[in-house]
């Protein structure tokens, strides 16, 4: 697919929040070294939370309550296994995993409309519930990203010991990391084994 790609400004939000909700609540490998996620205890769960809320440009404010943040961290766990179904080719379980996601948050669509802005269409959880909020809308915004020919922009980092996430949002759809840096690392190994063989 070349050309632009085209999500609407509420689904862009909603699945950066996807990409960091699953890049720092969930364990693995980030950058070369182990990535661990928060451990159980109230204040980690927490700390990391409001830290994924605060880089999507949600107003950093006081701590996020702790049943919600629990609940975040067991959505991003569930949407890892979405964006690594989806980078595997199998739309299949993506989709399962997505539909269970709907149904379980209670994803409703609604129309809303900001200062200067026209009708857009958002989805929302069955309450005004931090947690609901997010995992109604990351959910749809995973369903109309799969539920699309964009469903192979879901990706997972290709470095080595790098299993984070991203959406590539490039115009030639070509993007394998998730970051510059995994990106440099690799171009400078295979820079290095080209060099070390002369």
């Amino acid at each position: 697919m070349t050309g632009q790609v085209s999500f609407d400004s509420h689904a862009r939000s909603v699945l950066a929040a996807s990409v960091e909700y699953v890049n720092r609540l969930t364990p693995g490998y980030s950058g070369g070294t182990p990535y661990s996620a928060p451990a159980d205890d109230p204040e980690s769960v927490t700390s990391a939370v409001a830290d994924a809320l605060t880089a999507i440009g949600y107003p950093p404010s006081a701590r996020p309550p702790l049943e919600d943040s629990r609940r975040l961290v067991q959505l991003a766990q569930r949407m890892r296994l979405v964006f690594e179904s989806a980078h595997a080719g199998d739309l299949d379980a993506a989709a399962a995993e997505i539909n269970s996601l709907l149904v379980d948050t209670n994803a409703r669509p609604q129309l809303d409309r900001g200062r200067d802005r026209p009708w857009s269409l958002h989805f929302h959880g069955p309450d005004e519930q931090l947690a609901n909020g997010w995992a109604a809308g990351c959910a749809a915004g995973l369903a109309l990203a799969v539920g699309s020919d964009l469903a192979g922009r879901l990706g997972v980092c290709a470095a080595p010991h790098c299993d984070r996430v991203f959406v590539d949002t490039s115009k030639n759809g070509q993007r394998r990391f998730h970051s510059p840096q995994c990106q440099s690392r690799v171009k400078a190994a295979a820079h290095r084994a080209r060099h070390s063989t002369t």
